[in-house]
């Protein structure tokens, strides 16, 4: 599979902003050449008070093998909480020949920040990525270990040394800028943690008091293997070189004590060296690249079966992996808000409801090209109230999955072509003597790509992405859209100066909400920004 092997034998989305950015250039090279742009994301800025603020640093780290670096962080003191905004940042730079590697950040054994790096040039690229983690001030409020790790691996041939910094930047509040209500009042790991095939397991315990409960799971395929590309896996009577019993489709479930409590689509990542064509992404990366956005579940159905003082399990699982088969990285952080007004809340919960899950995926072997066709789809319903200080408080959570993809390849998989969409809507009902919130998410996610190698074997991907959403908070609505296009080519078997690598390629970013609007585009060529609109 043309997209699975590293061809080069040398060689953070709402919340993720590069900046500054230099000027478009006028007239781009013929080609690439030894140096290229420094990445760029077309995402919105985060926006930012104008109070006082404090910058700390928690990582300063060089990543050349798969050792963690660890650290200690402490509040400012000069900007005590609340704080009306917490920014995490990370800045990198890296030089000479290396592949995309995967990272995590975590602060107080709590996942806040997952990633991946760029590809860089033989002179050096520098990357800056930006992420609004006021979710978790309740965390930074007293100090905490850090660990991070982006693992590397450095020798003769791959010299990249990736020298990254990290910190966190605190907005104090004031009266016209305020702490957001409503914040999170813990923020926590599972304990206990540990793998079964493609399930993460692991205890959990909350407040007695715990009136609403919400899991976020940093789901990724790992890199370089058959799962980093999911979605082109295929029945192994197609004889495809990724062979999954089930072929593509994959969800991500999490259960509380043996009980299906959430579903969700996985989000589609693709990396710098992704699709055989790291020259796609040296500028323009696709979406979530650098700021891999967790999948959220409200787990508030189930708070009062948790609030009895009692460790229950919580497991995360992957459906659709072959049996025996690694490949997932599932970490898992926890918000929980608690009813300041009683000690301990009681509850049940009273539906728990999942239609037949639907995976039809069928292989039709053509005279002149293989396909399989994926259509999937999932529903499921979980209800539960919780007894409050004010009042008996209800949750329902509805959420709903399709998939549908036509997968094609030709002789030794030569085209090789997908074109492939997901849906996931959800709606969150909370009732209550003094509360009616309806909060409705619909995500959808696509991809449409092909690889080819011609005669001259010059290999050519042509690849367009969506990622887009829409939801409605507090009678709120908000869309957004990320959409990704490129066509990039280069010659196989040459020494790196004889490949002629050339790509053209662009982002897209629109955000509508009431009273702002933000449309921005990108467009690079040959590693030249040449569009900054």
């Amino acid at each position: 599979m043309l997209r699975l092997r590293r061809l080069l034998t040398a060689g953070l989305v709402v919340g993720l902003v590069l900046a500054p950015v230099p000027a478009a250039a006028d007239t781009p090279p013929a080609e690439f050449g030894t140096d290229w742009h420094d990445p760029l994301t077309a995402d919105p800025p985060i926006q930012t008070p104008p109070t006082r603020s404090c910058r700390v640093r928690i990582v300063d780290a060089h990543f050349q093998d798969f050792t963690p670096y660890r650290g200690a962080y402490a509040p400012p003191t000069e900007c005590a909480g609340p704080w009306a905004k917490v920014v995490l940042s990370l800045d990198g730079q890296v030089a000479g020949r290396q592949f995309d590697r995967l990272g995590y950040l975590n602060v107080g054994g709590v996942t806040v920040f997952k990633t991946s790096t760029p590809e860089p040039s033989a002179e050096g690229i520098a990357w800056h990525v930006e992420k609004d983690v006021t979710a978790y001030s309740s965390l930074f409020a007293r100090p905490q270990p850090v660990e991070s790790l982006i693992g590397n691996v450095v020798n003769d041939t791959y010299t990249g040394v990736l020298h990254v910094q990290a910190y966190l930047t605190f907005y104090t509040a004031d009266a016209g800028h305020p702490a957001p209500r409503g914040g999170a009042d813990d923020v926590f790991g599972l304990t206990g943690v540990h793998a079964e095939g493609t399930a993460r397991v692991g205890g959990l315990t909350v407040a007695p008091n715990t009136e609403r409960l919400v899991a976020e799971v940093y789901a990724t395929g790992s890199g370089g293997g058959c799962e980093e590309f999911w979605y082109l896996t295929a029945p192994p009577e197609s004889g495809y070189s990724c062979p999954a019993d089930e072929g593509p489709y994959r969800e991500v479930q999490i259960s509380v004590d043996g009980v299906l409590a959430g579903i969700a689509a996985p989000y589609p990542h693709i990396y710098t060296g992704g699709w055989s064509n790291p020259f796609l992404w040296y500028v323009l990366p696709a979406p979530r690249a650098f700021d891999i956005q967790p999948v959220r579940y409200d787990l508030s159905p189930f708070a009062g079966l948790l609030t009895d003082g009692r460790e229950h399990t919580v497991s995360v699982t992957v459906a659709g992996v072959p049996a025996g088969q690694s490949g997932w990285d599932l970490p898992v952080t926890l918000l929980g808000w608690r009813d300041h007004g009683s000690s301990r809340v009681t509850g049940s919960l009273t539906r728990s409801v999942a239609s037949p899950l639907v995976n039809d995926s069928s292989y039709a072997d053509g005279s002149d090209q293989d396909s399989v066709t994926t259509n999937g789809a999932h529903r499921l319903t979980v209800s539960g109230f919780v007894n409050t200080s004010h009042g008996r408080v209800t949750t329902t959570v509805a959420r709903d999955l399709a998939n549908t993809s036509s997968h094609r390849w030709g002789a030794e998989e030569n085209p090789d072509a997908l074109t492939a969409e997901w849906t996931d809507r959800e709606m969150v009902t909370v009732t209550g003597p003094r509360v009616h919130d309806v909060r409705l998410a619909d995500r959808r996610y696509a991809i449409d790509g092909a690889i080819s190698v011609d005669e001259a074997n010059r290999l050519v991907t042509t690849i367009s992405l969506t990622d887009a959403a829409s939801f409605v908070t507090d009678g709120v609505p908000v869309r957004q859209e990320n959409a990704y296009t490129g066509t990039a080519g280069w010659t196989l078997g040459v020494p790196r100066e004889d490949r002629h690598a050339t790509a053209t390629t662009s982002l897209h970013y629109t955000l509508t909400e009431p009273g702002r609007r933000y449309d921005r585009t990108l467009t690079a060529v040959n590693g030249t920004l040449t569009l900054n609109r």
